[in-house]
């Protein structure tokens, strides 16, 4: 028995890596902004969101792992051989477009985390783009799956920035397994935020770049429990350290009257009279790896799409000269969000918030043609949905297409009263 539990132990962590990772990367800068808002406008009210959020997400990755495992293959050359080259290239202009939007928040993430600490962006973006360049261009798979890990591990800082707090951990706890009154459902500040919190938690990239991983490390079927396992605890890990970010902001800028905030270095810095020196530089550092860790994984996810999809090599095992459309695709995502970045007030906010609505269109269409094809029994043999998983990822999948045009709409009413 005891050898049994040691060889699944092993394997787990010989697997370990694509779904911790990208759930993980989940948490950057845009979905920190959200959690942040919750906690300082709302209070704990919002904590009962993560239990979906787990739930959603689990089913969602699940599904994508299981592709990967069972056909060898990624999302999008799935989507190519299935639904054609048209259908797929137009999918791929549009993820393009969404994800430059998000390295751009990477990077302003960046630049907020290290303004901080009074370091100018001009020096701090340029920077940690060159550095993200080099660790794909330079590394391996092994080796920057590793880096990527303990990226995640650092995710721990949000959790001691919610513990130094002070939080009322019994009104925190209730309202995680309680729903709110009837009555906030009124406001549509609340409405928005609830959309929000909920809405970022599966964005079409995520798909992409899970399938893609577990292809290019090679996990085949018969690691499929282990890989599942790692979805799992990836799901769970991202959404406690989204609690506590909550929890953090709960106990710090709600209960003192801050209110909202606009972009999440807000968020440390108005925590640093109110919960001390030690919370704040957590919460700031958080930030900044939460950011470096995303700005370096959008890019990545972005050209393994686009070259899947178009059915060109890539992969960060092979040379430059090996895959130049990858590695070209790559450097040009990162450039461009650093020189974005860079420009003298540039409206971030309002580039944010479109790239957002960019994303709420192609959503729908990823849940959509995955659902499709992981019901193929000619490509998933006896790996389909069961019946009960299918009415359960469908139930998610209208849920979360719902929210997205809901928060879609949202979000062009705000840029509209903006204009």
């Amino acid at each position: 028995m005891l050898k049994r539990w040691r060889t699944r132990i092993l394997l787990t962590l010989a697997v370990l890596g694509p779904g911790f990772i990208t759930a993980n990367v989940d948490n950057d800068p845009n979905g920190i902004l959200t959690y942040s808002q919750a906690g300082a406008k709302f209070g704990y009210s919002l904590l009962w969101t993560m239990i979906p959020i787990t739930l959603a997400l689990i089913l969602v990755q699940e599904m994508c792992a299981r592709m990967g495992v069972v056909t060898g293959k990624g999302l999008s050359d799935l989507i190519r051989e299935e639904f054609g080259l048209r259908l797929t290239f137009i999918m791929m202009v549009l993820l393009v477009i969404v994800n430059f939007g998000n390295v751009v928040g990477e990077f302003a993430g960046i630049a907020g985390s290290l303004e901080l600490f009074h370091l100018t962006k001009y020096i701090s973006v340029p920077i940690c783009g060159i550095l993200v360049w080099l660790l794909a261009v330079k590394g391996d798979y092994k080796s920057v799956e590793k880096i990527f890990l303990a990226a995640s591990v650092f995710y721990i800082a949000y959790i001691i920035a919610g513990v130094l707090s002070q939080p009322s951990w019994h009104t925190a706890i209730v309202a995680t397994v309680k729903l709110p009154p009837r009555k906030v459902w009124r406001d549509q500040d609340y409405l928005f935020l609830v959309i929000g919190t909920i809405g970022t938690t599966i964005a079409p990239w995520m798909q992409f770049y899970l399938q893609s991983s577990i292809v290019e490390k090679g996990i085949n079927v018969k690691n499929y429990a282990a890989s599942r396992l790692d979805v799992i605890i990836g799901s769970i890990t991202t959404d406690v350290v989204a609690w506590f970010i909550i929890v953090a902001c709960a106990a710090t800028l709600w209960v003192h009257g801050m209110g909202s905030i606009d972009v999440p270095a807000d968020a440390a810095e108005a925590m640093k009279p109110l919960a001390g020196q030690y919370a704040f530089l957590l919460f700031a550092f958080g930030l900044f790896n939460a950011s470096i860790f995303a700005a370096s994984i959008l890019p990545l996810s972005t050209a393994y799409t686009v070259c899947e999809g178009l059915g060109l090599e890539s992969g960060i095992d092979k040379r430059f000269n090996e895959a130049p459309v990858f590695y070209w695709l790559y450097t040009l995502l990162i450039a461009g969000g650093v020189a974005v970045v860079l420009i003298p007030n540039f409206p971030l906010v309002s580039f944010s918030i479109f790239s957002q609505v960019l994303n709420g269109l192609l959503l729908p269409l990823v849940i959509i043609f995955m659902l499709l094809l992981i019901n193929r029994r000619d490509l998933m043999g006896d790996h389909v949905n069961s019946l009960w998983f299918n009415i359960a990822a469908w139930t998610v999948a209208v849920i979360v297409i719902v929210l997205s045009v809901v928060l879609m709409v949202q979000q062009l009413h705000f840029l509209h009263r903006s204009a």
